[in-house]
């Protein structure tokens, strides 16, 4: 009956409180919480903590290819926004030193972003690169458009190829924050390595998407 009502709903309408929606359909507001709670989780709806549950905008379709996340929001559509939450120098641990090519203990720039598309918090991403192959990329991040752009423009690197991992988790209260969603929603995980045109690593990076608002789209042809 909820999603009969959604439907006569345009994206981002109100709907009506807990009470309100026990009493028209004859039941317990515990029943209607879990109903709505379920469809949070399917992407039906969105809740916004201390305003109330609104319907939900249709799912970005992504398609798995090698594209900057600012390409991406445009080909929707959309209007991709950046904001560098934490950009600063760490030190690779062995793992981080063997997807980067480099040794043990190098310096790694490490790039902590919230996405946005059209205002809205849709993604956050963790970004790793070898410092000693990119100079100055702290300072010249901020005058282009996406890492992928800076990296072409300023560097004449360019990404050709990326092995991706897709996971499910749940939504820490740290993520829920910044994202606007509530704690223990289902996240879609992507961790990507990623190499240039000589076969060369160039990225490690995960980025946390918001189950509500994404789905994934790939073609797949038999072998």
């Amino acid at each position: 009956m909820l999603i009969e009502l959604t439907r006569t709903l345009s994206p981002g309408s109100p709907l009506p409180p807990e009470r309100t929606l026990a009493e028209k359909y004859g039941t317990s507001r515990t029943t209607v919480r879990q109903a709505l709670a379920e469809l949070v989780v399917e992407g039906r709806l969105h809740r916004i903590q201390g305003k109330g549950t609104f319907v939900a905008k249709p799912k970005v379709a992504q398609e798995l290819q090698l594209v900057s996340y600012t390409e991406d929001m445009r080909h929707h559509g959309l209007q991709p926004e950046t904001k560098i939450l934490e950009i600063g120098y760490v030190s690779a641990d062995e793992r981080l030193a063997t997807l980067l090519g480099i040794r043990p203990g190098g310096r790694v720039l490490r790039i902590h972003r919230l996405r946005l598309a059209d205002g809205e918090p849709m993604s956050i991403d963790t970004s790793h690169l070898p410092a000693r192959r990119f100079p100055g990329l702290r300072r010249e991040l901020p005058r282009h458009l996406s890492l992928y752009e800076t990296l072409a423009t300023a560097y004449d690197v360019h990404l050709a190829e990326a092995e991706e991992t897709i996971e499910t988790v749940l939504a820490t209260p740290h993520d829920a924050q910044l994202l606007g969603v509530d704690v223990g929603l289902p996240m879609l995980l992507l961790s990507r390595h990623a190499f240039d045109d000589a076969g060369e690593p160039v990225e490690w990076a995960q980025s946390l998407y918001r189950g509500d608002r994404y789905k994934f789209l790939t073609r797949l042809r038999r072998r």
